[in-house]
């Protein structure tokens, strides 16, 4: 059965040069998902609503089964630091 990523899934992609790559799905579509990288707090209060910044990585679904699925979260909320 081929993996099909879901939001808050965290993944380990390897990509077919080799570059590994780790995070949360951010978010999945059938066209791709993104992969979060990092988070770090935005360093002003001009927008209320967005209080991160998120660094996130395209995958196109003929990568996908470069995936790695390694465990899943309820919610974005849910702080996992021991992974």
């Amino acid at each position: 059965m081929k993996y099909l990523p879901k939001v808050n899934d965290y993944v380990k992609w390897t990509d077919s040069l080799g570059k590994v790559i780790e995070g949360w799905v951010y978010f999945a579509d059938k066209a791709y998902i993104t992969i979060e990288i990092s988070v770090k707090d935005k360093p002003d209060d001009l927008v209320h609503f967005h209080k991160k910044t998120h660094c996130c990585v395209l995958v196109f679904p003929e990568c996908w089964h470069q995936l790695e699925y390694i465990k899943s979260r309820k919610n974005q909320h849910e702080t996992s630091q021991d992974i």
